[in-house]
């Protein structure tokens, strides 16, 4: 099975088999790919969004990222184990910590 993006067209072939029912997908057709509203952002991709390294002290900023999820509830979701960190929820994650500090 193969799972190759092509870039030109944004067309992802599933499955190579000649034999196969998998047919193309287009992904600019699905709502939030190509757009950027469904970006999915790494621990260091939020730290640097979040200006974490302007603003703290701290020598370990993925204590910081671990404070926030479990004390403030920093929205991720997790995918083999590993945390990713939607952009839209992280935006309305601030949005609601802003107001909450009024």
């Amino acid at each position: 099975m193969s799972k190759t993006l092509d870039n030109s067209d944004n067309l992802t072939n599933l499955d190579d088999r000649p034999d196969s029912k998998r047919k193309d997908v287009n992904l600019s057709a699905q709502p939030g790919i190509g757009d950027n509203s469904f970006e999915l952002m790494t621990e260091s991709e939020v730290i640097q969004f979040l200006r974490i390294p302007e603003i703290s002290n701290s020598k370990d900023y993925h204590n910081i990222i671990e404070h926030l999820k479990k004390i403030r509830g920093l929205p991720r979701i997790h995918i083999y184990r590993k945390a990713l960190f939607p952009k839209k929820a992280i935006l309305e994650w601030v949005e609601k910590q802003s107001g909450a500090g009024k």
